[in-house]
């Protein structure tokens, strides 16, 4: 009986954690934390550890509630779609109400400990709030074809919480970082939505990709990728970043407008994949290269 109880509670523990999609959190965190450190590194000012845990924290448990909130707000969709149906909530390990209040409750905590850090910091995490959880998920998924643009506004954001929670600034580098993740969303979702068509066709929700035609949707893609290379030039001049910022910013900025090219040569569901599997590390290169490149430099 003991080891039933066990397992039930590991298994609820495991629910409750990928209710909020944990590998978009770790993205969306990762580049706050990268963020951080490099705001620490131009402005000398002190990042202790106290900060520097509760700003994680806070970034998590924020990122974590929109996911588990739009978790929420996407249920029905998520019931039809392959891809995600076996999710807790579509699948019946959690029920939604109970999803939504840990939604608000993670959220809450990301809110209250952004305002402790300071007040830019707090805006930062609740615009962010809005933008996922109200502009993105309730208003213009279910609408619009350029429901990501302005809805990736928010995967920015953490990015301005990272430099506002050591500098309580905003500046010119950390819009640039901000804006190249924003570049960078479309493209990864957009390439998705190719190989996962059909998915969404049956959802109904107007993906790019399934309201116009394949060729129109590449060229957005393709467009997005070549206006991320020269945004990540300029945060090297803007950031003062050393050799190695630079050649991984190159190396991976040639290996992903390779992939995304020769997709839009040869479009096939293996190719898109394919362009959606490299765009994440192609993120996390380039912020751990800023993070280390800062680092070396400090030390």
């Amino acid at each position: 009986m003991r080891k039933r109880l066990q397992v039930t509670a590991t298994q609820t523990v495991k629910n409750y954690v990928e209710v909020t999609k944990p590998p978009i959190v770790l993205l969306l965190v990762f580049t706050s934390l990268a963020t951080m450190i490099i705001a620490w590194k131009h402005t000398l000012l002190p990042l202790t550890p106290t900060l520097l845990a509760v700003a994680m924290v806070s970034i998590t448990a924020a990122s974590a509630g929109c996911d588990t909130i739009t978790s929420y707000v996407d249920r029905d969709i998520d019931a039809v779609m392959n891809r995600t149906k076996r999710r807790p909530i579509p699948s019946g390990r959690i029920a939604p109400g109970k999803a939504l209040s840990w939604g608000l409750f993670l959220a809450a905590v990301g809110l209250a400990l952004a305002y402790w850090i300071n007040f830019i910091s707090f805006v930062w995490i609740g615009l962010g709030i809005i933008d996922n959880v109200i502009v993105y998920s309730l208003f213009l998924k279910r609408r619009n074809p350029l429901n990501i643009i302005l809805g990736g506004i928010s995967g920015g954001l953490p990015v301005m919480f990272g430099w506002s929670a050591v500098t309580s600034s905003v500046e010119l580098l950390p819009i640039l970082l901000a804006a190249l993740v924003v570049l960078w969303i479309p493209g990864h979702i957009w390439s998705l939505a190719i190989f996962t068509k059909e998915d969404y066709k049956r959802a109904r929700v107007p993906m790019l990709p399934v309201v116009t035609k394949l060729k129109t949707a590449l060229r957005c893609i393709v467009s997005t990728i070549v206006l991320m290379i020269p945004f990540s030039l300029w945060i090297f001049f803007e950031g003062g970043f050393g050799l190695v910022y630079l050649a991984v910013a190159g190396i991976f900025g040639i290996w992903v407008l390779y992939i995304n090219v020769k997709l839009f040569l040869h479009p096939d569901d293996k190719m898109a994949y394919r362009a959606f599997k490299i765009s994440s590390p192609y993120l996390f290169a380039l912020f751990f290269a800023m993070m280390v490149d800062s680092l070396v430099r400090i030390i």
